[in-house]
């Protein structure tokens, strides 16, 4: 069985994409990528933070962090018992993001989030200290505060591209995106509010260094810049009802890596 990997590092770039362009796209993909081993799945996630969302501000306004912390499961039905993520996302100026995350329940993992209450499942040090940082940093109780659930679509690369070195590249594809701030549970199904209109997905590309040529040739013939968007954020301003749009990043357009 493949050991569960614990930490990522990659820089992470999204780009806002119409569905009347996703069919011929993903046909100029699939030159260099393969679906992955689970190309279909729904991700259910749940956002934590205090009552006013005072981490998330933090991060939007770089207050303090570029934090997020979330439960996630790809599980349609998960019950109580069953294995799911805690992740935490962090980026640093430069965009590089890392992930650390551990396995366990949807109990444990809030009892832990919420109570501080470690069990046997929870061992991982590096989650259990930015967990306990995070209590430190923030007086106010930490809670389950958002729900944001989508249908992912994934493709990796293929282990061989002639005049090509390999380099781990993985792209995903969400769509029918939707999000709650009540009744926040992994449990009360994937009823909300859509994220987004029906005609958009967010394409995301991870990869652990720079954009291979043939990849920014891709982009630049559907025309695609990349985008700053926080799945998170948007909901956060949604369910306030502030505005919030997806903000090219201008200094991207038209960038050709080595």
């Amino acid at each position: 069985m493949k050991p569960l990997e614990t930490t990522f590092k990659r820089i992470e770039t999204k780009y806002i994409i119409s569905k009347d362009k996703l069919d011929k796209l993903i046909q100029d993909l699939k030159e260099y990528l393969v679906e992955d081993d689970y190309p279909i799945s729904t991700i259910s996630n749940i956002y934590f933070d205090t009552e006013d969302f005072a981490v998330l501000q933090d991060d939007d306004f770089g207050a303090k962090r570029k934090e997020k912390v979330r439960m996630r499961t790809y599980l349609s039905q998960p019950k109580a018992d069953s294995q799911v993520f805690l992740e935490i996302k962090t980026k640093d100026q430069e965009g590089v993001g890392r992930k650390f995350r551990l396995l366990s329940t949807p109990i444990s993992i809030l009892n832990f989030m919420t109570k501080g209450h470690l069990d046997a499942s929870i061992t991982d040090t590096v989650v259990i200290e930015k967990v306990k940082k995070l209590h430190q940093d923030y007086k106010q109780a930490i809670k389950p505060r958002m729900y944001i659930y989508y249908d992912r679509y994934s493709l990796k690369e293929k282990k061989y591209i002639e005049g090509y070195d390999y380099n781990k590249i993985r792209i995903t594809i969400d769509q029918n995106l939707i999000y709650r701030d009540e009744n926040v549970s992994l449990f009360a199904g994937n009823q909300g509010a859509p994220l987004l209109d029906d005609n958009t997905v967010i394409m995301e590309i991870k990869a652990p260094g720079n954009k291979p040529q043939w990849l920014q040739d891709i982009l630049n013939k559907y025309g695609l810049m990349e985008h700053k968007f926080s799945k998170y954020s948007c909901a956060y301003h949604k369910s306030q009802g502030l505005p919030y749009a997806p903000r090219p990043s201008i200094e991207s357009a038209g960038i050709a890596y080595a």
